[in-house]
């Protein structure tokens, strides 16, 4: 992020960006999509994330296109989160935890996303197969969508919220770490004032804060200030419509992925400076 800017771009090949593009909705379109985000944008952006549902749902083929875009991408020098917010418990999560975070697996990624929603500890075989292998995890906490308040702003017996007890487990997973921990929350950009009034949750884990919801979902990169407040500087933003829909173009899609990083690279800067 150094290098490239604190941003992450989504790839996810639905239907209708299939289409947007002049492609037909089959393996041989999602091919195509995929690896002409990856040939633009790998050189470009910090973080790539392939949404995975939009490649299963091709079946065993979608997944090997899916395959080929982890390693496309590590490739071209981007690091990979793969969106599966996969949870269970027991042996049925450790085989998630093989699957997305052990190198020995064709879809193992930099990071993965993951629910907590099981309860913290069910995350532990994924939490532990991570750090074995040096990969990330980003937890669940306040997410973009408008059904999520209902359980992550429900209050525990002990007055804290859900979302509150998760991003606690998260910073307590963290400690000690130096500069930042592997593990990550995702706080939606459009959550409002969670760090500076709404929930009045602490965001401040000691990992990475991804925050999708920037540009379709109706968010700014200026919101980012309000959401975030103090915790700005581990803000990892993260838009996919917003980047994807200037394609085709190759050019194109790597200018729109450009802008967005030097808006929040501006952002960050009048943020330190107190401009």
């Amino acid at each position: 992020m150094a290098a490239r800017g604190p941003f992450c771009a989504g790839i996810d090949p639905h239907p209708g960006l299939l289409t947007a593009w002049g492609l037909t909705d089959d393996v041989d379109g999602l091919e195509r999509f995929a690896r002409t985000a990856v040939e633009a944008l790998g050189d470009t952006v910090a973080l790539l994330k392939p949404q995975s549902a939009f490649f299963e749902r091709h079946g065993s083929r979608g997944v090997a296109v899916l395959e080929n875009v982890i390693a496309d991408a590590r490739a071209a020098g981007a690091l990979v989160l793969l969106d599966v917010k996969r949870g269970d418990i027991g042996s049925t999560m450790q085989a998630y935890a093989d699957a997305y975070c052990d190198p020995a697996s064709p879809l193992c990624a930099d990071a993965v996303t993951v629910s907590p929603y099981l309860g913290f500890e069910s995350l532990r075989p994924v939490l532990d197969t991570a750090a074995a292998h040096g990969n990330g995890v980003f937890v669940l906490a306040l997410t973009s969508n408008p059904e999520g308040p209902e359980v992550q702003r429900a209050t525990t017996a002990d007055g804290r919220t859900v979302a509150g007890t998760m991003l606690d487990h998260v910073r307590a997973a963290n400690a000690g770490a130096e500069p930042l921990g592997s593990v990550g929350v995702v706080v939606g950009a459009t959550t409002g004032g969670a760090a500076t009034g709404g929930s009045g949750e602490d965001l401040a884990v000691g990992g990475p804060l991804l925050a999708p919801g920037i540009g379709a979902q109706g968010a700014t990169v200026a919101d980012l200030a309000t959401v975030f407040g103090a915790a700005l500087p581990q803000v990892v933003p993260s838009a996919s419509r917003e980047v994807l829909s200037a394609g085709p173009d190759p050019r194109a899609l790597r200018a729109a992925a450009q802008k967005t990083i030097d808006d929040v690279r501006d952002l960050l800067f009048r943020a330190s400076t107190g401009a």
